[in-house]
């Protein structure tokens, strides 16, 4: 989850005010309370400042872009600052009118007030899949301006070949004497359940890292905002685990960790908004921070998303490739509740992947939705095979309900999933 700054301003601007209050009695801004604001005053634009890398919601969001153009009305602005003031937990949000750059115009600025310190608590993933299971995570967390401290739980079948359960713990400050620079600390402490599919495969594969009790990691990363559309991560991640044949030997896999993410979001003439992600991540496991694996691995990430009124569409490609040797939380996984749905991961590829290629196109319409997933995952030297999916559902924010059938000859067999995917 993200959590909103302390004291950050939402700036909107609002065509409007004015023409009724001349320049030599009226200073540039006024409380809003101090200027008669009516109806024929006309929105000129939307402008918002202060958020860093987070973001509004899209229903938020859509509230102050339909306002360009239109006419000002005090209702809507208080449902908005109503929204604001739920979304961000805030305890007030104050409203000021300065005049417009033409007649007839206004801005209007809105400014959040938090408490100084907040506590929230979060459940950043819950999902069930019929054939894996459920899968979940819950976190208490304490802001104090800047920085946030969270402490969770987590117990997930879902996101890697093994089930992992145990505690998370993060300690993050989204201005390190700067906008452009924050630092996070993530603390992670898991056991391992694994399926039986997983361990017969490994018994006939003496070249993939065995199986472990528990995983333990630590991972410092710097985030830089380079520019308005690319931020860049810097950091490591210590990971330390605990194998099961032999018993109680522990092994280390530390890795250099770079992620370097591009975000846009653009506007056209025909109303239709344009969402633009690309990203690489690389994890870079070297005997020079004492690793007992040396590997690299790469993942690239594409994603288009259009929106038009109340229809949406999504185009996602992901690639990844591991070179060297990963230990089996490295490994890639597809036939989850986000990828491949409608299959099973430990049909596909039980002890996961060192080359990956995926592709999910989406439509939805209000909470309607369709998707065609397309895959495939193996191991070097092994023959690839590509798989498909198709499934439909209804979808509410983060909520989604959703069947998906795997496309094969055999047979016809539907996979259902319910939960919050973020």
């Amino acid at each position: 989850m993200r959590y909103p700054e302390i004291g950050w301003v939402v700036c909107f601007g609002v065509l409007g005010a004015g023409a009724a209050v001349s320049a030599s009695q009226t200073p540039a801004t006024q409380p809003a309370a101090e200027i008669n604001v009516n109806s024929r005053y006309i929105i000129e634009r939307v402008d918002i400042a202060g958020f860093g890398d987070r973001t509004l919601s899209a229903r938020v969001m859509d509230q102050i872009r339909n306002l360009t153009g239109e006419r000002f009305s005090q209702a809507a602005l208080d449902d908005l600052i109503k929204q604001i003031r739920s979304e961000l937990h805030v305890t007030r949000v104050t409203q000021t009118v300065m005049r417009g750059s033409q007649p007839d115009h206004i801005r209007v600025v809105l400014e959040a007030h938090s408490r100084t310190v907040r506590f929230e608590a979060n459940i950043p993933h819950f999902v069930y899949q019929s054939k894996q299971g459920w899968s979940g995570g819950a976190e208490g967390a304490i802001q104090v301006g800047t920085s946030t401290v969270g402490v969770g739980m987590r117990s997930d079948g879902d996101e890697l070949i093994e089930r992992f359960a145990g505690v998370n713990a993060r300690y993050e400050n989204r201005r390190l004497g700067s906008d452009r620079v924050g630092f996070r600390f993530d603390f992670e402490s898991y056991h391992q359940q694994w399926n039986q599919a997983t361990l017969d495969t490994l018994g006939s594969s003496p070249d993939i890292p065995g199986i472990y009790r528990s995983r333990r990691s630590l991972n410092p990363a710097l985030t830089l905002a380079l520019a308005k559309p690319l931020t860049l991560y810097v950091g490591a991640s210590f990971d330390s685990i605990e194998t099961q044949f032999p018993a109680a030997r522990n092994q280390s896999s530390n890795a250099l960790v770079n992620t370097l993410r591009y975000h846009r979001r653009l506007e056209d003439s025909d109303s239709n908004k344009h969402d633009l992600d690309a990203s690489y991540h690389l994890r870079a496991a070297t005997t020079i921070l004492g690793s007992d694996f040396v590997y690299a691995r790469h993942r690239w990430n594409l994603g288009y998303t259009l929106l038009h009124g109340r229809h949406t569409a999504l185009i996602r490609f992901a690639a990844g490739l591991i070179t060297g040797r990963a230990p089996l939380f490295e490994r890639y996984v597809l036939g989850n509740s986000s990828t491949l749905r409608g299959w099973n991961k430990w049909e596909i590829d039980p002890v996961g992947g060192n080359r990956m290629v995926h592709n999910t196109v989406e439509y939805r319409y209000r909470v309607f939705e369709a998707f065609y997933d397309t895959g495939s995952i193996g191991t070097r030297g092994q023959k690839a095979v590509t798989r498909h999916s198709v499934g439909v559902g209804l979808r509410k924010s983060v909520f989604s309900l959703a069947v998906a059938f795997p496309v094969r000859e055999s047979h016809f067999e539907p996979m259902f999933m319910v939960g919050m995917n973020y």
